[in-house]
């Protein structure tokens, strides 16, 4: 048996932390399902198997749903999916469009019930709900069963940090149901979990192309190969995201160093599908002030989408106190109100639009006049 794992596609997120490109991040959820296709039949597996949270709620547009039913009607092979906690099985869900009746090869698994496929059995554990404490595979019990045995559930595996259980699955699941892969969706990076004899038997998938910064490694579906019941499943991570999502975090130590950082940014490839959040602290030296308007140029120029936070920026030890040695007066109050302001910490009154982003690039623009003309 040899099969596709993907999950968590969110069709439809909003991406409102990117800001206008969130379009493209949604346009690129659905573009990128051509590359799952290809992957299904480039290692000619026999079905596809979607481990929840194909859409990103419940209250998509429904023209989505149909978008997203013409593309799984085109994979040409067997599709298998659960709900996830994104687009539960609840009345009014988008799994009641009538766009799936035409759709002859999906099957929606709705229940918690085994489902007889070729080679095996598929266990199936569809959510119902946004939040639970539930373990989602309590119920499967496949150790007597005949044929390749597998699980597609949704939720967490024990050991991942958060603020209270969500949909809890053990570590050793797959072992203590008697499958002989368990396929899983919820969280957005590939993660495999061995069991104590070094088989693989349950994984993340991840999702399909990237959704945010900082997950770790997005962007995958996996190639799951069984050759017989109770053999080792071999398993083959497949790149199909086509975004980048890079951050940064750089701290200026010496005279030069933005320059560096501006060199780093212009070598990333593919600018126009990556999107960069960049933070930048440490000193600020008054030569290098104008590389701060440089690196901001090329990012806005040339990246699907930047951020750029100069908050943690301040002038440099030699000029710690150029703002107690400015004369009494207007640049003196200035300097000193923009480096309150500056502070992400201050608990002061706060004009409107004066963020410490919009206070710290004011200040250094003040350092950088005061040092040119200073003789």
């Amino acid at each position: 048996m040899k099969f596709l794992h993907t999950a968590d596609w969110q069709l439809g997120i909003k991406a409102a932390h990117v800001g206008g490109a969130g379009v493209h991040v949604r346009e690129e959820r659905l573009a990128s399902l051509n590359r799952v296709a290809e992957a299904a039949q480039n290692h000619s597996v026999d079905f596809i198997l979607i481990a929840g949270d194909i859409f990103e709620d419940n209250g998509v547009e429904r023209t989505l749903v149909q978008k997203a039913v013409d593309i799984l009607s085109n994979f040409k092979i067997p599709v298998y999916l659960i709900p996830g906690n994104h687009d539960p099985l609840i009345p009014g869900s988008v799994w009641e469009h009538p766009s799936w009746e035409s759709a002859s090869k999906v099957t929606i698994l709705q229940r918690e019930e085994p489902v007889s496929i070729p080679g095996g059995i598929l266990y199936p554990c569809p959510v119902r709900e946004k939040y639970s404490r539930k373990d989602p595979t309590e119920w499967i019990q496949a150790s007597d069963a005949e044929g390749i045995r597998i699980g597609v559930a949704h939720g967490t595996v024990e050991g991942i940090q958060q603020e209270e259980p969500d949909y809890p699955i053990p570590r050793d699941a797959a072992i203590r149901a008697g499958l002989d892969y368990l396929a899983l969706g919820h969280w957005h990076s590939t993660a495999t979990y061995p069991a104590p004899d070094g088989a693989v038997r349950m994984a993340y998938s991840g999702t399909h192309e990237a959704t945010k910064f900082g997950e770790r490694d997005s962007g995958n579906v996996l190639i799951v190969d069984i050759p017989s019941p109770g053999t080792p499943p071999k398993i083959t991570p497949v790149h199909t995201g086509n975004l980048s999502w890079h951050t940064i975090d750089e701290d200026i130590r010496e005279s030069g160093d933005l320059l560096r950082i501006r060199s780093q940014i212009e070598s990333i490839e593919n600018p126009a599908s990556t999107l960069v959040q960049l933070r930048i602290g440490g000193l600020m030296f008054a030569e290098d002030s104008d590389e701060v308007n440089r690196i901001q140029e090329i990012l806005a120029s040339r990246f699907l989408s930047s951020h750029v936070d100069i908050s943690m920026i301040r002038p440099s030890p030699e000029d710690e106190n150029w703002v107690t040695n400015l004369p009494y007066g207007i640049l003196r109050n200035a300097a000193t109100r923009l480096r309150e302001l500056a502070d992400p910490h201050f608990a002061g009154e706060r004009p409107q639009g004066a963020s410490p982003e919009v206070a710290s690039r004011a200040l250094l623009e003040l350092y950088a006049l005061i040092t040119e003309v200073s003789p």
